[in-house]
């Protein structure tokens, strides 16, 4: 382990319940007078995005809205959103909604000044310096799922449509400037988006927690952000007006995000090729994945889930954790197979050497090679 990182923690977030009503102060705060709201499809249709411009439009706001947002993200919706961000003559991006949402909405704001492609600032070495910093326009994130966590992040992940990757697009400055995380917005969620977000942040948890690089703030993040998920999702899912439950998750999916800083691994890896070619949830991907990457990964990891099992209510150190996997995603309903969400094990050797690009591959405690992949993308396809 090198005794040496790079460390940044995030942005003002106003959490609890009801701080939607605030959403017109932030836009003022934020230097936003024509906020383009950014959503997905689904989402443009509830009620909690009425609800959310009828604060604005009461306050004096003209907002518009932006809803052409796929449940993977990729070049084609941010092209568009970013011309009608333009054709608008907006001054500033509301992310709206789950991590489609947000992170679409974050690339709009920071593309509509660059002109470069957005994949001249994937993640990769100092690229994000190729980026005017100074035409990145504010944004205001609202989370109305509990997973992502994408309101505390400096990046996005877009996928491209030609090539079907999942890409990670960075950069300082698309740290939102102001969160609101009202967990009332996540009342009533269908109970299979509950414990696919959940499960998610979960992952977050567990995949930082388990990376090898140093950064003990955010090893202690990850390890409460694991018992709130634990303790909290299964009441979220059993009972969707869980005010207290829904609570705790949001703060557990803000807790997941800001924790891999410290870094992602194989289910990422794994994960991102699984959704960029045949379009499945991000977090029940990610569910899928867990029980066979924590078995790749236990010698490495088996010593800090022995310490930190029984600060999660769990006998049995890591064995019992891992066995906990087992019973906590049938309990959601976890598919074993990601066949089963669709993914077609003939296209493994295809997906092999997407998953050694991806950039989660550099925080798995195993190192990473083409046939250990194979072997991971057959025990879980």
């Amino acid at each position: 382990m090198t005794l040496a990182g790079r460390w940044s923690y995030p942005n003002a977030i106003r959490f609890g319940a009801g701080r939607i009503a605030e959403l017109p102060q932030a836009c003022i705060e934020a230097g936003m007078q024509r906020p383009l709201l950014v959503t997905d499809r689904g989402l443009a249709k509830l009620d909690v995005t009425a609800r959310a411009l009828n604060i604005l439009e009461e306050a004096g706001f003209a907002p518009a809205i932006f809803a052409e947002v796929d449940p993977n993200p990729n070049e084609v919706n941010l092209a568009a959103g970013v011309a009608a961000y333009r054709a608008g003559e907006h001054d500033g991006v509301i992310a709206f909604g789950g991590g489609s949402g947000l992170d679409l909405g974050k690339m709009v704001a920071f593309m509509a000044g660059q002109i470069r492609p957005v994949w001249d600032f994937e993640d990769v070495a100092d690229w994000w310096t190729r980026a005017d910093a100074d035409a990145i326009a504010p944004i205001i994130a609202v989370p109305t799922t509990a997973g992502t966590g994408s309101e505390v992040g400096r990046a996005s992940v877009i996928t491209n449509a030609q090539t079907h990757e999942k890409k990670i697009i960075f950069h300082p400055k698309v740290l939102p400037t102001i969160v609101l995380a009202d967990p009332e917005l996540t009342v009533g969620m269908p109970p299979h988006i509950t414990a696919g977000t959940g499960l998610d942040a979960f992952a977050h948890c567990v995949e930082a927690f388990s990376s090898p690089h140093y950064h003990p703030m955010s090893q202690g993040i990850a390890l409460e952000g694991m018992r709130l998920v634990i303790e909290n999702l299964p009441r979220a899912y059993a009972e969707p007006d869980d005010l207290e439950a829904r609570t705790h998750m949001m703060s557990a999916a803000s807790l997941g995000a800001v924790a891999f800083q410290k870094g992602l691994g194989a289910i990422h890896a794994l994960s991102h090729p699984i959704g960029a070619v045949f379009n499945t949830h991000h977090g029940t991907t990610n569910a899928i994945c867990m029980p066979a990457v924590l078995d790749f990964n236990a010698d490495a990891i088996r010593d800090r889930f022995d310490r930190a099992a029984p600060y999660l209510g769990i006998e049995g150190g890591f064995d019992g954790f891992r066995a906990f996997v087992d019973g906590f995603n049938d309990g959601f309903g976890v598919p074993k197979r990601l066949r089963d969400l669709g993914a077609d094990p003939a296209r493994i050797d295809e997906l092999v050497p997407m998953a050694l690009r991806d950039p989660s591959c550099g925080g798995n405690p195993v190192e990473l090679t083409a046939d250990g992949l194979r072997d991971l993308f057959e025990r879980v396809i």
